[in-house]
C-alpha cells in the first residue's frame, strides 16, 4: 500500500514495521529503496530474497548523519570525513572498512560496508523515527527487482512487488539516479559508480584527487549498483551517435514501431514511425528522466529502445554509465 509521506502517522508506521522485521518502500532523492533495519539479518536476508539478489552483492546501509557512522565502522579517514562534511546529507556512498560484529548481513559478509546519509525528507523523517526503536541504520537498495530498472515514483515501487509492501510516497525523485559511490578504504579516494555529483565536485571536497579503479592494483571492494549488467529495462538496450541512429531508422521507414528512441537531436522526420522521447539537453534532468523513460518504453510494449549517446561531459559521466550498463544487461 502507497501511504503519503508527509503524515508524520505514516512514517510512524512505517517505522515500527521495520522495528518488526518488515520491510518498507521509502524515498530518497536519487531512487525509491527497498529497506530493512541494516542490524535485522532476517529481515536484510527478505531484502536479497525478494529481489533475487545474490547474498554477496552489499547493500548501502542510510543513516541519519555522521554521527552514525563510527557505529558502523571504526576506521574513517580524514578524506572521507571532509566528503561527509561538504555532501552529506546527499546523493552520495563511501565505502568504510566495516566494524567487526555490525551488518555483516547486509555489508554481504564483506570487510567493508557502504554509507549513505540521504536528504530527502521523508527518507530522513523514518531515519529519525526508526532511531527510537533502536534502529541506526536502514539497509535500503533500490526497490526493483536486481538488475532491473530502477523506481522513481512509489507507483513504480508498487507496481514492482504489489499492494502488500507498506511504500512511502515522497514524489517523484530530484536526482534520479543512484548515488556516486566513493571507495575509502585504500588510502585515497577511488571513484566505484559515478552519480549526479561530478568528480570535481568530489576530489574538491575531499581535498585531493580522485582515482579511478584501473589505476590500482588493490580488487575494488565489492559495492551495490558496480556489475558490469544492471539497471536494464524488457527491451534491448543500444546507444548510437545520432548520425547512426538517423541512419538507422531511415534503414526502417516503417518498420521501426517496434522501436522506442530517446535523442537529444531533432528526430521529426521518423516521429511516426517510432514510439520517439525526447531527451533533456542537460545532465541533470535527463538524470531525471532516465528510468522513467525506459520503464514508459516498456510500458509501450516496444523491442528495442536505441539512445543517443550522451556527451562526452563530466556532467553526463553518470547518465552514461548506467545506459552503459543497461545495455550490457540487454
Amino acid at each position: 500500500m502507497i501511504l503519503p509521506g508527509t503524515d508524520p502517522e505514516a512514517v510512524a508506521r512505517a517505522a515500527a514495521a521495520l522495528a518488526a522485521g518488515d520491510l518498507v518502500g521509502l524515498p530518497t532523492e536519487t531512487v525509491y529503496g527497498l529497506a530493512a533495519n541494516a542490524e535485522d539479518d532476517a529481515a536484510v536476508q527478505q531484502v536479497y530474497a525478494v529481489k533475487g539478489r545474490p547474498a554477496d552483492h552489499p547493500l548501502i546501509v542510510h543513516v541519519i548523519g555522521v554521527a552514525e557512522v563510527a557505529h558502523f565502522s571504526d576506521r574513517v579517514p580524514d578524506f572521507a570525513r571532509r566528503l561527509m562534511q561538504a555532501l552529506w546529507p546527499g546523493p552520495l556512498t563511501l565505502i568504510l572498512p566495516r566494524r567487526a560484529g555490525v551488518a555483516a548481513a547486509a555489508a554481504g559478509q564483506n570487510p567493508t560496508i557502504g554509507l549513505r546519509c540521504p536528504a530527502h525528507p521523508v527518507a530522513r523523517a523514518l531515519l529519525d523515527a526508526c532511531a527510537a526503536h533502536g534502529i541506526r541504520g536502514l539497509a535500503a537498495p533500490s526497490a526493483n527487482r536486481f538488475g532491473r530498472v530502477s523506481p522513481t515514483t512509489a507507483q513504480h515501487v508498487a507496481d514492482e512487488f504489489g499492494d502488500g509492501l507498506l511504500v512511502l510516497d515522497g514524489g517523484a525523485c530530484s536526482v534520479g539516479i543512484e548515488s556516486a559511490i566513493v571507495d575509502c578504504t585504500r588510502g585515497a579516494p577511488v571513484l566505484l559508480r559515478p552519480g549526479h555529483l561530478t568528480r570535481e565536485v568530489l576530489a574538491r571536497a575531499a581535498g585531493c584527487p580522485l582515482r579511478s579503479p584501473d589505476a590500482l592494483t588493490a580488487p575494488d571492494p565489492r559495492a551495490s549498483g558496480t556489475l558490469p549488467a544492471h539497471y536494464a529495462p524488457r527491451a534491448r538496450v543500444r546507444l548510437m551517435p545520432v548520425t547512426q541512429l538517423r541512419a538507422a531508422l531511415a534503414v526502417l521507414g516503417g518498420d521501426a514501431g517496434q522501436i522506442g528512441v530517446w535523442a537529444r537531436s531533432s528526430l521529426t522526420a521518423y516521429r511516426h514511425n517510432c514510439v520517439l522521447r525526447r531527451m533533456p539537453a542537460d545532465a541533470a534532468t535527463a538524470a531525471q528522466e532516465l528510468f522513467a523513460t525506459l520503464r514508459a518504453f516498456d510500458d509501450a510494449g516496444v523491442r528495442l529502445i536505441w539512445i543517443e549517446t550522451p556527451p562526452a561531459d563530466p556532467a553526463w559521466e553518470g547518465v552514461l554509465d548506467r545506459l552503459q550498463r543497461a545495455a550490457v544487461a540487454g
